[in-house]
């Protein structure tokens, strides 16, 4: 009886060789996220580039049908040129928001969210030195910003626990004496927690 088992069990192996999905995207479930990026264009080194950079750290939790909460902070730097020089512009900010699943593959490896955050945080201009190089003062101050972001998501599944992540995302910050508009892509990974 032991041997006809262990046969049984042999052929069973054998002939249910198919895939095995993990399940994703479950109600609950949470994973960390990083992202990096562009801010208003190609990032250039030159003295005359206009662009800038962000990266951040967030919390993606699942909702129902493949939904998500996100909350994190994000550091963002622009630069604006001045004569021979880049002043900095940088933006220390936190976020939440809501995304909606808008399109998705039977296999749960692609999706596609829109998603719509409220945005507060800090500002800084040329890190709080107002007098210039060549004795010109900045009229411009750090100060407290406030806003929201619009932000369009496609994640791939890696593995069962890795995900890729591409966005798109533009944000509109009240309060800022320098720019209230930015516009942003770059690409993450999140690491699926549970």
């Amino acid at each position: 009886m032991k041997r006809v088992t262990i046969i049984l069990t042999l052929v069973l192996c054998f002939a249910l060789t198919g895939g095995a999905y993990a399940q994703r995207c479950l109600p609950g479930m949470r994973g960390i996220q990083v992202t990096g990026g562009m801010v208003d264009g190609f990032y250039s080194s030159s003295t005359d580039s206009e662009t800038g950079y962000s990266f951040g750290v967030s919390m993606a939790t699942y909702a129902r049908h493949g939904n998500k909460w996100v909350f994190g902070a994000e550091y963002l730097q622009r630069y604006y040129p001045y004569k021979d020089i880049r002043l900095p512009v940088a933006q220390f900010t936190a976020e939440g928001g809501y995304f909606l699943n808008i399109i998705s593959d039977p296999s749960k490896t692609f999706f596609l969210s829109l998603g719509g955050s409220a945005v507060a945080g800090y500002e800084t201009v040329n890190w709080g030195e107002k007098l210039l190089f060549d004795g010109s003062t900045l009229q411009s101050r750090d100060r407290f910003v406030y806003g929201g972001a619009i932000t369009l998501e496609m994640e791939t599944y890696l593995t069962d626990r890795v995900v890729l992540l591409l966005t798109g995302r533009e944000r509109i910050l009240f309060g800022s004496d320098v720019s209230k508009f930015h516009t942003q892509f770059g690409i993450g990974l999140r690491f699926m927690l549970n």
